[in-house]
């Protein structure tokens, strides 16, 4: 039995395992830095700092573009998850940042991302509008509560038609499920300061008018 060839074919292997290997390391730190970059751009959403978000968005945009790069030869590790977890992130924070400074909201094209990282990635974004809404709400401005309710409502209208099997949809089913919950729950809060404003309105209508009585 001649096994001869085995030292060529095992030093090969090595050779594309190492370079998967060190592709991987460097895709995987790449794409870390758009996760903390996609939060920070979140952050500076919600203080109203929408240039300075667009900004970090950018700079996570370029280091998704140089995962892909580095990945070229390598589409088994760009399809292994931490590449889609990254884009899910950047959607989630670009939809965020739409949504909360009242600009259109971007497709899946112009972010250059998969369906399933932007849908999964928009119904996550429903939870940024549940705190967005209850900053409002302190601030008492109900009008902009209302559309934000509308917009969570809007999004999750959107992704309960996505039928699809999880494998296809990347775990849509239970973001949308959170969706739900999110939903209510906030919808619950909603009501609950309307109806106490609207009481308190009533109020200080009734004690005004005994007073000028």
């Amino acid at each position: 039995m001649d096994t001869s060839p085995l030292g060529d074919i095992a030093q090969r292997l090595r050779d594309y395992l190492t370079e998967k290997h060190e592709a991987r390391e460097v895709a995987l730190s790449l794409c870390r830095e758009v996760v903390r970059l996609s939060a920070n751009a979140v952050r500076a959403a919600h203080r109203g700092e929408f240039d300075g978000a667009r900004e970090l968005l950018a700079q996570a945009r370029a280091k998704l573009d140089q995962a892909d790069e580095a990945l070229q030869r390598h589409r088994d590790i760009y399809y292994g998850g931490f590449v889609h977890d990254a884009a899910k992130e950047y959607a989630e924070a670009a939809c965020t940042l739409s949504l909360l400074s009242g600009g259109p909201l971007p497709s899946p094209e112009e972010l250059g991302v998969e369906a399933q990282a932007y849908l999964n990635g928009l119904g996550e974004a429903v939870g940024e509008l549940r705190r967005h809404l209850l900053d409002m709400l302190r601030q008492g401005d109900l009008p902009r509560c209302e559309e934000t309710l509308a917009a969570m409502s809007d999004i999750y209208d959107a992704l309960v038609t996505m039928d699809y099997p999880e494998a296809v949809t990347g775990g849509l089913r239970r973001t949308t499920d959170a969706v739900r919950a999110t939903l209510e729950r906030t919808r619950g809060d909603f009501t609950l300061a309307y109806v106490q404003r609207r009481l308190e309105e009533r109020l200080d209508s009734l004690l005004e008018r005994q007073g000028r009585g």
